[in-house]
């Protein structure tokens, strides 16, 4: 039998597959096969979820381990901040270590186990990077220069601003009122943005964000291969750095922000390198269902006799 783990990160949830476990480790074919499957909220388990974390071995010398993050339409993003925090818990766990790297599609990033934000509450701080801005990185096109800092784009909404930043997930970012928040225009900006579109040729990230306090700010995301989630970790990164940079009177660089989302709230810390930008993402690391498989049925991408036990985890959350 082969053990997975269903978990979340500020209820952005992903099911997590350590190949290292397996007799014979999936092909990227099953595995977005399984993805698909197991993340499906009417098909899978547990009522569906965000995507899977793929865990494996790193060939990097400083990596304690490898994270792949499948959406749930199998498109592969290049990294899930949310996520980091559940593999680096799971990593952390495993090897009894608090502190070391973790090799995600672009950089290999450092990650340590952090005080809890409230009891029984694992809580991890990832590093979000590298940080772009050039149009390339993202990439985009046909909107007028080669980055798009705190600038109006009238094809996308009137009366808002936008900054486009890649973590290196891509990222469009507008601070709004309340009023803008609660419509419907994220929605459909999202959808348009992420269907053929002659801006981002890729998808992007789009993300709405109000301004709360002094180093405060609620954030909803919709995600590129997924649609709306309760809480995007690469986005209330960029978000937070987008936040300084285009606020500086509301928000400081090294100093804590409090990012709320849907499924709960994380902390950030923006640092600005001489014009290098990082990013420290802390937030919970839950997990809340332990799944035993057969692992020829993964192969297979047959759930059918899967058993699931509870953690009593989400309690404490």
């Amino acid at each position: 039998m082969v053990q997975l783990l269903k978990v979340h990160g500020s209820q952005n949830e992903f099911f997590i597959l350590d190949q290292t476990e397996l007799a014979h480790k999936l092909s990227q074919p099953e595995l977005v096969a399984l993805t698909k499957q197991i993340t499906d909220p009417a098909k899978g388990l547990l009522d569906g979820a965000d995507g899977l974390l793929v865990i494996d071995q790193s060939a990097h010398a400083d990596a304690l381990g490898s994270m792949q993050v499948i959406n749930t339409d199998g498109s592969i993003a290049s990294m899930c901040g949310n996520g980091l925090r559940t593999v680096s818990r799971y990593l952390s766990d495993k090897y009894h270590q608090d502190a070391f790297k973790v090799e995600t599609m672009d950089s290999d990033l450092s990650v340590h186990r952090e005080t809890p934000l409230a009891s029984g509450v694992p809580t991890f701080s990832v590093e979000i990077s590298p940080v772009t801005f050039n149009k390339e990185s993202l990439p985009f096109q046909n909107l007028g220069g080669d980055t798009l800092i705190n600038r109006p784009v009238p094809a996308f909404a009137d009366g808002l601003t936008f900054t486009a930043i890649a973590v290196p997930n891509p990222h469009l970012i507008s601070f709004v009122s309340e009023d803008v928040m609660n419509s419907d225009l994220l929605g459909k900006l999202g959808k348009t943005l992420n269907n053929p579109n002659d801006y981002f040729t890729d998808g992007v990230n789009v993300s709405f964000a109000q301004i709360l306090g002094h180093n405060e700010l609620f954030v909803r995301t919709y995600e590129r291969g997924v649609g709306f989630t309760n809480a995007c970790g690469t986005g209330m990164s960029a978000t937070s750095l987008a936040f300084v940079m285009n606020h500086p009177d509301q928000a400081d660089f090294d100093q804590t922000i409090s990012v709320y989302n849907p499924g709960g709230m994380v902390k950030t810390r923006v640092h600005d390198d001489n014009g290098t930008y990082h990013i420290d993402l802390i937030g919970n690391a839950t997990f809340t269902h332990e799944v035993a498989i057969p692992e020829a049925d993964l192969h297979a991408n047959n759930l059918q006799h899967a058993t699931i036990h509870e953690t009593g985890e989400q309690r404490d959350y």
